[in-house]
């Protein structure tokens, strides 16, 4: 039992290509992607200090309130 060569793997990819189809595994691996870049984002930005991290991590507040409260100072 050595390791599988080439065909074998050819021949793996054709099976899954017929089970799965192209939409399915162009999805899946879009969707494997977009995870890899939200995570890969989420490391530089806890490497940020907190002070210098914008606004929009305070979501609880509308725009109404964001302009009376940047008027009121």
């Amino acid at each position: 039992m050595g390791s599988l060569s080439w065909i074998h793997w050819a021949v793996v990819l054709l099976i899954v290509l017929l089970v799965f189809g192209t939409k399915r595994l162009r999805g899946a691996g879009q969707d494997l992607g977009e995870a890899v870049k939200g995570f890969k984002k989420g490391m530089k930005d806890d490497d940020k200090p907190a002070g210098q991290l914008g606004d929009d991590t305070r979501s609880d507040k509308t725009g109404e309130s964001k302009e009376r409260d940047r008027d009121a100072q």
